[in-house]
């Protein structure tokens, strides 16, 4: 294989020399590390991870190829990939194409051949941070500059970056998983995985995705039975065209909140929310149900949070109660909350787990029921 140079530099001038992988070029953007095994491609086109690069710790990417089934967006969002080793040779029977054919192809600049380990200690221990992978330019001090100079993820908003561009509605991609529809969601996509849509589809609803700007009353005019408001990339603080949104559609409609969308009804409902030092980015996050005391292993990608209520698991907005319900089992910080007034409900995590463990699967079937409650 003919190894190119690459050279990645952080923001307080940590630099790792390697090897290109994907496109040349150079791009900037935070770098977070993913704990996941496999799924790399689910991860690659996840649009939660607009504005970021992705460092791999499970050391081989790439074994078994990549295959246009396995998508969760239209397009690819990431800044940059970041692996120990690119499997040159995938093997698979659903392979299409090879990981470095496959970033070439989309224009995705990327890094192998580092020590990822001591990548993923250096944030695990000093935060994420910015950082620069470049294949033309290797002079750090340069390199050093660029990145510090570049703006940050905080208080800016990506979601217009992602959502998509006009109404459609989610047709199911294998005809032999079809079931009858019986109820209809409308989903606000703030990036959302297309899982989270063919959870939907196979649970009963036709699901109809609307840009994230899209005004309540639109959404209150399709006469849907349940609300879903999707994850996504980025600072909450910035999306308030969202927190309006939801303001609006509180008490009229059952409410599904998934990662972002748990950040965004969090603040709708008075609470507030935080960055996360390295953010939480996996298949293993254990979260724990405060009524049952039963612990869940969890998908994970979201770099904020919400903040804890001042006192206890119950905080008093102005649309009454609103109860944690979900706690992390690693840092303690808010995974879950519903409202006792109405029909509402989020979590910081990913029920549709693509890839990932089922353990929150019950979480469709729970807006299900909430929806036939009030019809």
């Amino acid at each position: 294989m003919d190894k190119k140079r690459a050279v990645l530099v952080l923001e307080d001038g940590t630099t790792f020399k390697g090897y290109s992988l994907g496109a040349s070029g150079e791009t900037i953007g935070e770098v977070v590390f993913n704990t996941s095994l496999m799924g790399y491609q689910e991860i690659l086109t996840d649009p939660s991870y607009k504005g970021q690069m992705v460092v791999m710790t499970y050391p081989l990417i790439g074994n078994y190829g990549i295959n246009e089934k396995d998508y969760e967006s239209r397009k690819m969002f990431l800044e940059g990939f970041i692996v120990k080793e690119c499997s040159p040779f995938p093997s698979n029977w659903r392979s299409q194409i090879g990981m470095d054919e496959f970033l070439k192809k989309k224009g995705i600049v990327g890094i192998q051949g580092i020590d990822t380990r001591a990548l993923t200690a250096h944030i695990r221990d000093c935060g994420s941070q910015q950082g620069i992978i470049s294949t033309t330019d290797f002079d750090i001090s340069s390199l050093t500059r660029k990145v510090k100079a570049a703006p940050g993820i905080n208080g800016v908003d990506l979601v217009k970056e992602v959502t998509c561009s006009g109404l459609y509605e989610w047709k199911d991609d294998d005809a032999g998983e079809q079931v009858a529809k019986k109820y209809k969601v409308v989903v606000y996509d703030c990036g959302v995985k297309y899982n989270i849509l063919r959870k939907l589809s196979s649970a009963g609803c036709t699901a109809m995705v609307v840009p994230a700007q899209t005004p309540f009353q639109k959404v209150l005019d399709m006469k849907p039975d349940g609300v879903v408001v999707s994850n996504g990339p980025g600072d909450p603080s910035a999306v308030s065209y969202m927190v309006d949104n939801i303001k609006g559609l509180l008490g009229k409609k059952p409410i599904m909140g998934i990662c972002l969308g748990h950040q965004l009804l969090a603040l709708t409902l008075g609470l507030t929310t935080y960055k996360l030092k390295f953010g939480h980015h996996g298949g293993n996050q254990p979260v724990m149900d405060l009524s049952t005391k039963k612990v869940e292993i969890t998908a994970q990608n979201h770099n904020f949070a919400v903040s804890s209520p001042s006192e206890g698991t119950i905080h008093k907005s102005p649309y009454g109660n609103v109860e944690i319900t979900h706690v992390n089992l690693n840092d303690k910080s808010v995974e879950g909350l519903k409202c006792h007034s109405m029909p509402v409900f989020s979590v910081q995590y990913h029920p549709e787990a693509s890839p990932g463990p089922h353990d929150a699967n019950y979480l469709f079937e729970r807006f299900i029921e909430m929806m036939k409650s009030q019809s």
